[in-house]
């Protein structure tokens, strides 16, 4: 009980919801917000979920009669109506307390049809409902900032600020009707998550529609494709990819190596504006006085529009990690001359063997398909056709890059001063032009590329390099790790609707926000257990995970040894 008051307290939420649903007339209300949300924290403590019914049994015959008087509570008779006077009480502030963080003007728990609907978001409040949203991400990152109090002072002194950043999708409490149907669902905020594309289901008619009659359509491979009516509940999980744990005494764990926590979420409906969401994460934890550092996303985010999620994350200070489809391999982007290969500025003469060595390693057959060994030797190789960096970024995120040859890292006919430095360079074969000038990377030391050059693919680091694969897994395996263990059915099990039977976006992301909440504090409570008490023996023994060394990734696979 006091450590739930104690976690209310530290998230510093109250005194803004009572403000917020303050009234100068009316009874006095029959339980205080403190008690709500103490009852709310008690609940995903105990259940893993918050439903209300059960945070009611809690309040009124669950907690000491002192800690009753605190919030406000009156005693009721212990009968079913004595339950449902209670019920009423604890609805009717949960009620008042989401109508103040709702960003939707749309009503719950019932279906309107779609020329209503139309027409209820013509006349709604943009500003009202832009305040609104706000406030609701303010009370979301308040309640999962609190959860992780315990260990603020580690992660300022061993994070680095690196996160991973991922959209997975989670259930409602309401049944899904049809995309392009006649009316809405109960919980009109939510949509459709198909595990295909961008997870956006344009028309689900073909899944939901009764077969014609004499029509052969095979069932089991028409829902081959997962589908879920719910939200994506974007997440941004804090975790150091740099340090590497090493074994402790008596099967202790690392402590500096503290376990991936979520810092801040995001709901809105499935596939939909997954970077404009992440960059609202982002901007929330360095508000917060958190370090900046590296962030990581699926291929749904370098797919993204640059004005999005690229170009306001680079201003953030982040540096962006990414892996890409097949069709976005090779050269992607050009500037004054140089050559944006996979993410990285190379120089416009290196070979084409080297720059198509992804794409030559994915074909499925044919002459220029090459083997996992020779795909290690040639992003090493490509190695020496990197643009080096050339000082700090720019107020505007434009950066100075020097030729390679300039830098001493090839020997080129266009730069005399290389040629001959050191026999063990590659030699550069300018290609020729149709112009008469060579571009200005060959011309000039360095040049000068905005932040808009190759936005849209663009990352900090050479894609498949050894310090690629460590940032770029460990952080996308820290948020899978955090997935799976917040969807566990013993627990949280955040992907069922079962433990949120509430509808709306504003009540899905609060009782999902003290989900979270515990999720962190079990993560944390776990690590803290792994660490060596007074005797220099921990109370659980920590796990033991082996790593494939780095160097060893290819995109099919492992490799035996590092050619």
């Amino acid at each position: 009980m006091r450590d739930a008051a104690a976690f209310i307290a530290e998230s510093g939420i109250v005194a803004e919801l009572e403000r917020y649903i303050a009234r100068e007339r009316g009874r006095p209300r029959t339980c205080t917000v403190e008690g709500l949300l103490v009852g709310m924290a008690l609940c995903a403590h105990r259940t893993g979920g918050v439903l209300f019914t059960q945070v009611t049994e809690i309040l009124h015959w669950g907690i000491p009669e002192d800690w009753r008087r605190r919030f406000g509570l009156v005693d009721r008779v212990d009968n079913a109506r004595g339950f449902a006077a209670a019920y009423r009480v604890v609805l009717r502030l949960t009620h008042r307390l989401l109508d103040e963080l709702n960003p939707s003007p749309l009503p719950m728990n019932r279906r309107l049809p779609v020329a209503v609907v139309e027409q209820i978001i013509q006349e709604a409040d943009s500003e009202l409902l832009a305040q609104r949203r706000e406030r609701l991400h303010k009370v979301i990152d308040a309640i999962l900032g609190a959860s992780i109090a315990a260990v603020r002072h580690r992660l300022d002194e061993h994070w680095d600020g690196s996160l991973g950043v991922d959209a997975t999708p989670i259930a409602t409490w309401a049944r899904g009707v049809e995309q392009d149907g006649p009316v809405t669902a109960t919980d009109p905020d939510a949509g459709w998550y198909v595990r295909e594309g961008d997870h956006r289901a344009p028309d689900l008619h073909s899944h939901i529609r009764p077969t014609k009659s004499g029509s052969k359509r095979n069932p089991r491979k028409k829902r081959s494709a997962r589908r879920l009516f719910g939200y994506d509940a974007n997440l941004a999980i804090a975790y150091n990819p740099h340090h590497d744990p090493r074994p402790q005494e008596h099967g202790c764990g690392d402590p500096r190596l503290l376990p991936a926590l979520v810092l801040s979420m995001r709901l809105d409906k499935p596939g939909h504006n997954p970077g404009s969401n992440g960059v609202t994460m982002l901007k929330s934890i360095k508000e917060r006085g958190h370090p900046v550092g590296y962030v990581a996303g699926d291929r749904l985010y370098n797919g993204s529009n640059p004005n999005a999620w690229q170009l306001p994350v680079r201003a953030l200070g982040y540096d962006p990690v990414y892996d890409y489809r097949k069709d976005q391999l090779g050269s992607m982007a050009q500037a004054d001359g140089a050559l944006l290969v996979e993410g990285t500025w190379c120089c416009p003469s290196t070979p084409q063997r080297l720059i198509d060595a992804t794409r030559d390693l994915q074909r499925a057959a044919g002459p220029k398909k090459i083997d996992p060994e020779t795909w290690v030797e040639r992003i090493h190789a490509r190695a020496h056709y990197l643009l080096p960096r050339k000082g700090l970024p720019g107020d505007q995120g434009q950066q100075r890059y020097m030729c390679p040859a300039a830098a001493g890292k090839v020997q080129c006919p266009l730069k005399p001063a290389s040629m001959g430095t050191d026999p063990r360079l590659p030699l550069v074969d300018p290609r020729p032009s149709p112009v008469s000038e060579p571009p200005p990377i060959c011309k000039q030391g360095s040049i000068t590329i905005g932040s808009e050059d190759g936005a849209k693919h663009w990352q900090a680091h050479p894609y498949g390099s050894p310090i690629w694969q460590k940032l770029y897994f460990r952080l996308r395996n820290a948020v899978e790790g955090f997935n799976g263990f917040a969807k566990d059915d013993a627990q949280e099990a955040i992907e069922r609707a079962q433990k949120r039977r509430i509808r709306g976006v504003a009540a899905q992301s609060l009782v999902l926000a003290f989900q979270l909440a515990r999720v962190n504090q079990r993560k944390i409570s776990a690590w803290i257990d792994t660490l060596p008490g007074e005797d220099g023996q921990p109370r659980r023994r920590a796990r033991r995970r082996k790593y494939k060394p780095l160097g060893t990734w290819t995109p099919k696979g492992h490799l035996d040894e590092v050619a």
